[in-house]
């Protein structure tokens, strides 16, 4: 299951099996360039891959493949989970403007990761264009596999980040324009999670790969969590639009979007918890994962509460529901609770997660360190919500404690991840293992040489 997941390196026990196949995979390259049948040189290929290490690093200095080393190797190896960094970085940009205690540095801090998010954004998605527009063959198995697809729920999310962050930084001094951009984003934002949400859902219970329990994950959370952060999303952007007409039916959409994904992320909860006591913990390589229940329950409390607070400034302003003068404080308050037992139940979960983390010991970096920091970020932002909705400093101090710690968790992961990045060790997409024979000769080569990275770093 953990070799499976594309957040982790290209495994060090892999490194010794792929090079023995270095050799052979060349051998059948090189003929299929040069017109000749593959499998009549399948025995001489064979022949050579039984080499001693020396001659076949000889061999692999003289003859270096295209996709081996360079931006095709890149290309290739850049999984969907790469935009678990825009996310990541996008929700340390909102702390920074959140935190209750405000000062003019930690607006600037948030003008700053607003930017490098946007660059890091812009990166992926070419990277990712380019990735599946020159080899459309990864495509299909990148979304046939029931892990590395998961991590398609990212780039919504990631690009949501970028979205919020416009509208609490742009649309109070830019004017309507970016206010309409912002709506525009976000349609484009609830359209693709919704649609990730519903096609993984589908091809999740379609496919026949998992037919056991202990193959779930709580990265089965990510494809539903991208519609739970698109509602939280829609209720930022009605806050500013200044039509009542189209706040009202940017929030009912919100709503909407929020009732198709809460209750279906409590369902995996269900079953991953009953994974939990049946096949106990995870990995140590995806441990990170037990944070990820925090991103919907905290992220689904926020995005209720804060409908419920635009809801209640809005519905005097339009025809709807307008016979019932309470209609919006109704909606605020039934808001708040469901808020608040979502972060209760977040509270649990974040318990478990820091018992697991304790009692697993020292586990390697991988992509899925980046776990820590955007299910902790939205539960601190949810928190920081009760403390100014409440007028409590139990709940603003609360919620600065883990947005620091979740700033502290950021310089860690983004530090382990550029080392990680130069080196090539993170480059690693295991769905490559599923192309056909052909074409997995030169898929064969890069996942070498991530290896080869990985132990030298």
């Amino acid at each position: 299951m953990a070799d499976d997941n594309p957040a982790l390196t290209a495994p060090a026990s892999q490194s010794l099996g792929l090079q023995q196949e270095l050799v052979t995979s060349r051998s059948l390259y090189k003929s299929r360039s040069n017109g000749l049948d593959p499998l009549d040189s399948l025995d001489n290929a064979t022949q050579q891959s039984e080499l001693s290490p020396d001659e076949t690093s000889t061999s692999s200095s003289r003859e270096k493949d295209r996709y081996q080393v360079g931006w095709r190797f890149l290309v290739r190896n850049f999984t969907p989970s790469w935009f678990s960094v825009t996310m990541g970085t996008g929700i340390v940009s909102l702390l920074f403007i959140t935190i209750p205690f405000k000062a003019t540095w930690l607006y600037w801090l948030s003008v700053v990761f607003f930017i490098l998010n946007t660059i890091l954004f812009i990166m992926a998605f070419v990277m990712s264009f380019l990735r599946y527009t020159l080899y459309p063959e990864i495509w299909s198995v990148m979304i046939a596999d029931p892990n590395n697809s998961l991590f398609l729920g990212t780039i919504p999310m990631g690009f949501a980040m970028l979205v919020e962050c416009w509208v609490l930084l742009c649309c109070p001094y830019w004017g309507e324009w970016a206010t309409f951009v912002a709506w525009g984003a976000w349609m484009i934002d609830a359209i693709v999670a919704l649609m990730i949400t519903t096609g993984l859902s589908y091809i999740l219970i379609s496919q026949s790969e998992i037919k056991s329990l202990e193959r779930i994950t709580a990265a089965q959370l990510l494809p539903v969590a991208a519609t739970i952060v698109a509602a939280g999303t829609g209720a930022e952007v009605a806050g500013v639009l200044r039509d009542p007409d189209q706040a009202i039916a940017t929030l009912l959409v919100s709503y909407v979007l929020w009732g198709m994904a809460t209750p279906l992320a409590m369902t995996i909860l269900v079953i991953y918890y009953s994974r939990l006591v049946l096949h106990k913990l995870p990995p140590r390589e995806v441990i990170v994962s037990s944070f990820l229940p925090l991103g919907p329950l905290g992220m689904g409390g926020y995005t209720i509460l804060f409908l419920g607070k635009v809801t209640r400034e809005v519905l005097p302003k339009v025809e709807l529901l307008a016979h019932v003068s309470i209609a919006g404080d109704i909606v605020y308050i039934l808001g708040i609770f469901l808020a608040l037992i979502m972060w209760g139940f977040g509270l649990t979960w974040l318990i478990l997660a820091l018992l697991t983390i304790y009692s697993s010991g020292t586990f390697p970096f991988n992509m899925g360190w980046w776990g820590f920091t955007f299910p902790l970020g939205v539960f601190a932002i949810s928190t920081i919500s009760f403390g100014v909705e409440f007028s409590s400093l139990f709940f603003k101090v609360l919620g600065t404690i883990l947005s620091i710690a979740v700033m502290v968790l950021w310089c860690v992961v983004a530090a382990g991840t550029a080392r990680g990045a130069w080196s090539g060790k993170l480059f690693y997409a295991p769905c490559l293992k599923n192309l056909p024979k052909h074409q997995q000769i030169d898929s064969k080569l890069a996942s070498a040489k991530a290896a080869d990275n990985g132990r030298k770093a």
